[in-house]
């Protein structure tokens, strides 16, 4: 990793492959999701950092952080669990850009088990700092082991440059509207399905009750 990724907080990776990722994710998310996306890839690094990981590749973190929930992609199919959708959709973008296919299932794998707690982190590096980064964002919410990872002035930086914009109420509601629509997105017991039900039995989901009172807030 280049020396200004670790001493410059929002610096991303300048690589042609990490541009096309932004520009996907840009244009196929609202910005809050895109906003969280980002953050969860600074946050990620950090832990790397903090945690002394080496057996990494950050254009492959930063591909699985920014791609990780396209599938909540107005434009999608939605079809299936977003995460599944959304690692699928990510697997065709890196495939045609060339990479090999050791690393696009690598990434698939990262993006499709992220919200799998006790199993992400069971499948190596990669799928450790991408759900490592995803659940700092929610600032604890998730149980993420890491809190002190991220310094005050840190996450002041990277909270100005990627604003939170009520992120997990639109997260939810993206997650729930396309769970409502097909029951093959919202499996029992699955995350989509959990926050459906919620919603519907209790008008708002443990998540968004647990982010008013989190580190960063909703």
């Amino acid at each position: 990793m280049t020396r200004h990724l670790l001493t410059d907080p929002i610096a991303l990776p300048d690589t042609p492959l990490a541009r096309a990722a932004t520009h996907l994710a840009r244009n196929a998310e609202p910005p809050s999701l895109f906003n969280h996306s980002v953050r969860s890839y600074l946050f990620a690094r950090l832990t790397a950092h903090r945690l002394g990981c080496q057996d990494y590749d950050d254009q492959l973190l930063f591909a699985a952080c920014a791609l990780h929930d396209l599938g909540l992609a107005a434009d999608g199919p939605h079809r299936q669990r977003f995460e599944v959708e959304g690692a699928d959709r990510a697997a065709e973008f890196l495939t045609a850009q060339g990479l090999p296919a050791a690393d696009v299932d690598a990434v698939w794998e990262a993006i499709a088990l992220h919200t799998s707690a006790g199993i992400a982190e069971r499948r190596g590096t990669l799928c450790v700092l991408v759900r490592e980064g995803i659940g700092l964002d929610f600032g604890g919410v998730l149980g993420s082991g890491q809190a002190g990872t991220v310094t005050d002035e840190q996450a002041e930086a990277i909270h100005a440059a990627y604003p939170r914009l009520a992120m997990v109420r639109s997260l939810v509601d993206a997650i729930v509207t396309q769970a409502a629509a097909d029951p093959a997105n919202a499996p029992r017991y699955s995350v989509p399905g959990e926050l459906l039900r919620e919603r519907r039995t209790a008008g708002e989901s443990r998540m968004e009750q647990a982010a008013r009172s989190s580190r960063w807030g909703d």
